[in-house]
């Protein structure tokens, strides 16, 4: 290659420079940057242009979405929602009960739950789709996390008091991301981290359903899977009941087979959403008439009857245990928010509507601190009744109250026909209900696409299920963080070819046909260049530089004379990634290597002038495109076909 035709005298060609923007003043570019940080979806939109009355009627509709969609409220849209309504309360009826037990609650617990919140969500939520109450992950996470601060069993007042508090507190954490706009926080946890967490914690609530499953009396309190399996087998000989095994297993049999009717067809949806309701009236019909409670099946006995009380007394504002109710419920209300927030953005995708995110965890978080004030706990989003209520042709919120109503009517006038209701029908309620949270196929998904979020997604599974749930969700957490401290701190670089009879450069990885430009070594940096990764990115440049010269050498070819950095998707450059350029700069001088940067935006161009390291590099080192780059360092081979 004639050396001559290396060198930097070509003229540009394009008539275009990079351009520098115009200087923003500071507190206007502080504005826009706050801006898009809490207010990106321009949430004040509507009130623009619009009178004083007119603005505290959309601010009262912000907050009350129902007094907006109410005004177009039919007969048709109500028949929807009745018979979705009544469905979800057939479904949500069985289950809270055992939710409750879940949560070391009494069971009536659990149906206080599935009065007032939905109440106060459909007020409030801007979901159509969401059912609302307890869920069997939240059930789990909070009896374990109460129950290694009080015994339920020793103190079961102090218990309830601790688990109002942390519901208040979870209420409290949701509605405050709402409105400082920190929704973006629960995005950290990744779904991979996501489904290995929910797998696990599936399994850990199914083989805790194993004491009423078969009759165990004395059972481990902890939830790692060695410990409930050795409590299982040293109790075979004389602790399991064969007449609690046959009426769990039987029933367990009918609601996995009322389930694959329901998922085979969906006109059957109302199938698996009765199921359980049945199965508990036939079940408490055959323990009353056998006295089979005399024979050792155990059964849910007095569930007390009315509607919630007044539970603010209860709350711990004070004393010790006020800081531990804090952390319990900041947990507790972030899992329940992500699992919540999850359910709505799905369910709208498919009616193709949009929901605030930042009003749904308001809206979460109402619902949780009124709850908390009448004798509820932790309540959000269900997952197995949404996708009920979405089948059943629910039309808007009404159906939550619809189930309300029902519940209501519930504590008043029925709770007393459960008592003989044997504890193994809930347990076989539970464990046909969590089994849908074992999602297989995302998890083999998950493995085809990206190996690291594997790693999250089982990190989290088998920390549930050999550990703890708090554990597995640590380490769901601190995988999703790594994943992305990894990411931000040694981000892709790429060496960038001529796509034949083209003027386009692209990845030599991706396209081998793209041939290197003799002299001229072009690289991508993939990421913007902050103070965690600028280190990184100048070390990596060299390397490629001094891979590339070795090459050139063994081969007997001339060196490289000019380093052309494609800057695209660089989005934005700190004054510790000046101070890299600047480094870099003077290093490639030494070896006699050239400099140039090809597209940077607009955003690291101010900065690139406002640093004049512009003026260091040489205005005329700076091009639009890789393309004119290689017009002025290689015009011999630009002009090649």
């Amino acid at each position: 290659m004639d050396t001559q035709s290396l060198s930097y005298s070509h003229p540009r060609t394009s008539p275009y420079k990079v351009g520098v923007p115009p200087k923003q003043k500071f507190w206007k570019e502080f504005a826009t940057s706050l801006k898009e940080t809490f207010l990106s979806d321009d949430p004040l939109r509507p009130f623009k242009d619009q009178t004083v009355p007119r603005k505290f009627i959309l601010g009262v509709q912000a907050v009350f979405p129902i007094l907006e969609w109410g005004r177009n409220y039919n007969l048709s849209k109500f028949k929807g929602d009745l018979i979705a309504g009544l469905t979800i309360a057939s479904l949500c009826i069985p289950q809270d009960i055992g939710y409750a037990k879940l949560a070391n609650l009494a069971p009536q617990y659990g149906l206080y739950s599935s009065f007032v919140p939905p109440l106060v969500y459909a007020l409030m939520g801007s979901s159509r789709d969401i059912a609302i109450g307890p869920v069997a992950v939240v059930s789990l996470l909070l009896g374990t996390l109460l129950r290694d601060e009080i015994d339920p069993v020793k103190n079961p007042f102090e218990y309830r008091r601790l688990a109002f508090t942390a519901t208040f507190f979870a209420g409290i954490t949701q509605a405050a991301l709402g409105i400082l706009r920190l929704g973006f926080l629960i995005d950290f946890l990744s779904h991979a981290a996501i489904v290995g967490f929910m797998g696990g914690a599936a399994i850990t609530i199914a083989l805790q359903q194993l004491k009423g499953f078969l009759g165990i009396k004395f059972f481990t309190k902890n939830t790692d899977i060695i410990s409930v399996l050795q409590s299982v087998f040293s109790s075979a000989r004389h602790g399991w009941n064969w007449l609690t095994i046959l009426i769990g297993a039987g029933f367990l049999v009918f609601l996995l087979v009322a389930k694959y009717i329901g998922k085979r067809n969906r006109k059957f949806f109302w199938v698996p959403a009765i199921a359980p309701l049945i199965s508990v009236i036939l079940s408490t019909f055959l323990v009353y008439i056998t006295h089979a409670d005399k024979k050792g099946v155990d059964i849910v006995k007095h569930i007390e009857k009315g509607i919630n009380h007044p539970s603010v007394g209860d709350i711990y504002f004070t004393g010790d245990y006020l800081l531990k109710g804090v952390r319990i419920g900041i947990v507790a209300g972030m899992v329940a928010l992500t699992e919540a927030v999850a359910i709505g953005r799905t369910f709208a995708a498919m009616k193709d509507y949009q929901i605030d995110g930042n009003k749904e965890m308001v809206a979460l978080g109402a619902m949780n601190i009124a709850g908390s004030l009448t004798s509820c706990y932790v309540a959000t989003g269900s997952f197995s009744r949404s996708a009920v209520n979405f089948m059943a042709g629910c039309q808007t919120a009404v159906s939550n109250i619809i189930m309300s109503v029902v519940v209501l009517l519930t504590l008043l006038f029925i709770t007393p026909l459960f008592e003989y209701t044997p504890n193994a029908i809930l347990s076989s309620i539970i464990i046909s209900a969590v089994i849908g949270l074992i999602d297989f196929d995302a998890a083999i998904l998950i493995w085809k696409i990206d190996k690291f979020d594997f790693v999250a997604c089982m990190g989290a599974f088998f920390g549930v299920v050999f550990v703890s749930v708090e554990i597995g969700l640590l380490i769901a957490v601190s995988i999703s963080f790594a994943k992305l401290l990894l990411q931000v701190t040694r981000p892709r670089t790429a060496l960038l070819g001529k796509i034949p009879r083209t003027n386009v450069y692209r990845n030599i990885q991706q396209y081998p046909e793209a041939t290197k430009v003799p002299g001229v070594l072009i690289i991508r940096v993939d990421s913007a260049i902050y103070f965690s990764n600028s280190n990184y990115i100048r070390e990596r440049l060299l390397r490629w530089l001094t891979d590339e010269d070795e090459k050139l050498q063994s081969g007997g070819l001339p060196r490289i004379q000019f380093l052309v950095v494609e800057m695209s998707p660089v989005t934005d450059i700190d004054t510790s990634g000046i101070h890299t350029l600047e480094e870099l700069f003077k290093s490639l001088e030494k070896r006699h290597v050239q400099l140039i940067l090809a597209n940077p935006g607009p955003v690291v161009m101010h900065k690139l002038h406002a640093s004049k390291f512009a003026n260091l590099i040489g205005e005329d080192k700076i091009f639009l495109t890789v393309a004119e780059a290689i017009e002025t360092c290689s015009p011999k081979f630009a002009e090649e076909d």
